[in-house]
């Protein structure tokens, strides 16, 4: 293999694996707990935004507990006729707690 293209192979590698690192390792979280199948961070899906519920909840010092207990329990009613189901067992609750605290600063 040639110089450049070993250099250029290495280069590919390297950005790949920055870009990789710069998520937010809360997101990768959520992703992993199938959060994002029904909520996307700037679009509703199923669920609302994320972006959404943070700019619901901005300023409200009692939300981060709000909806930690909310995504554990599961329910409805605040965002249509779409009910969320429990997240725990699970979902740990050390999990869930970063999650919500990711999700309020999507605002």
């Amino acid at each position: 293999m040639s110089l450049l293209k070993k250099t250029i192979l290495l280069s590919a590698l390297l950005l790949s694996a920055q870009a990789a690192s710069a998520a937010d390792p809360a997101e990768s979280l959520a992703q992993k707990s199938g959060c994002l199948m029904c909520h996307g961070i700037q679009n509703a899906i199923l669920g609302p935004s994320y972006k959404d519920v943070a700019t619901k909840y901005k300023g409200d010092a009692a939300a981060e507990a709000r909806l930690v207990a909310k995504v554990k329990a599961g329910g409805g009613g605040v965002w249509g006729k779409m009910a969320m189901p429990p997240n725990s067992p699970q979902v740990k609750d050390d999990d869930i707690k970063t999650i919500v605290k990711w999700v309020l600063k999507q605002a």
